[in-house]
């Protein structure tokens, strides 16, 4: 696996400040995404032991609330292969951080035998998120209203609520507007 970027103190991609790591390699290719270049699965540099080493010591601080990772796509299965083993780290060393994820893919479709994305590592990366944002950028429902997405049709989803009662379990109260009660 490659990755094109890795933020230190990010605010923009979760609730609270965190570390980022954006993977490499997209099949999705929404129109007018952010970050066409990580599309390309050999973008940026190599994911490396060091490099993971690297992302654990900047974990350490008590002020980062936890990993964000992102892309390219996470959930391609090339791209889980890395990550799970890489996550069940972070979950080992920093079992109080939060790991979220976004997916151009739909949970229905990460869940869905015989999809592209669904390989036998799926469920295992998915049981160690907290956050799930999913759903291909749409142009057309472009909404800069909303926190930690870009159109509408995206969701938060709490996955340990979602895994525990088998039902989507959306995060409530992020897109209040400021001023709103």
């Amino acid at each position: 696996m490659h990755y094109g970027e890795i933020k230190n103190c990010d605010i923009a991609n979760g609730e609270g400040v965190r570390v980022t790591l954006f993977v490499s390699g997209c099949t999705n290719h929404c129109e007018h995404c952010f970050q066409p270049q990580t599309w390309d699965f050999d973008y940026g540099q190599p994911f490396t032991s060091e490099t993971e080493q690297q992302l654990l010591d900047l974990l350490a601080p008590s002020y980062i609330q936890g990993l964000t990772l992102l892309g390219g796509e996470p959930f391609e299965p090339e791209n889980q292969q890395v990550l799970v083993p890489f996550v069940r780290r972070v979950r080992e060393t920093y079992p109080q951080k939060t790991v979220w994820a976004f997916s151009g893919f739909t949970l229905e479709e990460l869940r869905t035998e015989g999809s592209h994305p669904r390989c036998e590592v799926t469920d295992e990366l998915l049981s160690m998120l907290d956050v799930l944002v999913d759903g291909r950028f749409v142009e057309a429902l472009k909404d800069i209203s909303l926190r930690f997405r870009g159109s509408s049709n995206q969701r938060l989803i709490d996955m340990k609520k979602t895994l525990a009662s088998g039902e989507i379990a959306l995060l409530p109260d992020l897109d209040r507007k400021p001023g709103q009660a």
